[in-house]
């Protein structure tokens, strides 16, 4: 199977009262880059996570989103900021001693409810491997999906991919049928200039026929449409044949390029030049997807 570069999944596990998300995004890259973002609390399984992603996939910018919810007493840390609650504390006392006639509700309540006073955050106590079993779950899910977008991406990229292909290959036809009657026309049209110029008198076919040649041989692409009709079929093998191929179709599309540009540079008739145009402009279609292909 064919994989797009670009997709999405998310996958959740819960285990140990606590629910473990995981979201995977991705988009075009020349190479295998993954960045993972875990809270604070589960930093230290980053490396983890980044290693498994990597192992599903061989190129492309892979972002990874971890979150974590707990319902257990382990996983909530309380930390009090006495020094700021001592300053806190003397500045309302010092308030209700400069203003006595205002109403007294200092209290608890109030110097808890003021910002970093109280903090409450969630950590993940327990064993690693036990923490690492919950988010190894959601990853997993995730990845599952992830997987199964880029696979569905990846078929209708390889169907239209193909299907400009079949493009390619009937003006390739249309060019080798109308490359044998080149020469035969250059040679017509030379008749006609060399009688127009000698008023109708007798000229030296054999040079003539010594001048179709060379243009015959200059012009012939007999060699540049086998190689690209070649490139062609290898273009089907490797998409039917899946995996990373996206570097291999790169190469091959260049190649392809290249034999249809030698094509252009040596014609000399029109049908020819409209039918490499046109190839030039499927060919182009076809190398922004192949970009788009892991």
């Amino acid at each position: 199977m064919v994989y797009s570069m670009t997709g999405y999944g998310s996958g959740e596990c819960t285990r140990y009262n606590r629910i473990l998300t995981v979201e995977i995004k991705s988009v075009n890259h020349r190479y295998l880059d993954v960045s993972a973002r875990l809270p604070r609390a589960l930093s230290g399984l980053e490396e983890r996570v980044r290693r498994r992603v990597a192992a599903a996939a061989s190129r492309g910018k892979i972002d990874v989103y971890v979150s974590f919810d707990s319902f257990s007493d382990d996983d909530c840390a309380v930390t009090l900021n006495e020094p700021l609650a001592d300053a806190c504390a003397a500045a309302l006392i010092s308030l209700k001693g400069r203003y006595p006639e205002l109403k007294d509700d200092l209290s608890l309540s109030l110097l808890a409810g003021r910002a970093d006073i109280v903090t409450v955050e969630k950590q993940a106590g327990g064993d690693a491997d036990e923490i690492w079993g919950a988010l190894s779950g959601a990853l997993e899910n995730a990845l599952t999906a992830f997987a199964r977008m880029r696979g569905t991406e990846g078929a209708n990229l390889a169907e239209d991919i193909l299907r400009k292909r079949d493009t390619l290959i009937y003006l390739c036809q249309r060019v080798a049928d109308r490359a044998p009657l080149v020469a035969a026309d250059y040679a017509e049209r030379l008749r006609r200039k060399v009688s127009e110029a000698l008023a109708g008198a007798e000229y030296d076919e054999a040079r003539l026929i010594a001048e179709v040649t060379i243009f015959a041989d200059k012009s012939c692409v007999d060699e540049e449409l086998t190689r690209l009709k070649s490139h062609l079929l290898q273009l089907k093998d490797i998409l039917e044949g899946g995996g990373a191929v996206g570097k291999k179709l790169d190469f091959l599309t260049q190649e392809i390029n290249r034999e249809v540009n030698t094509i252009g540079s040596k014609s000399n008739d029109l049908d020819i030049t409209r039918a490499v145009v046109e190839m030039k402009s499927e060919l182009e279609k076809i190398r922004e997807q192949v970009q788009n292909i892991e």
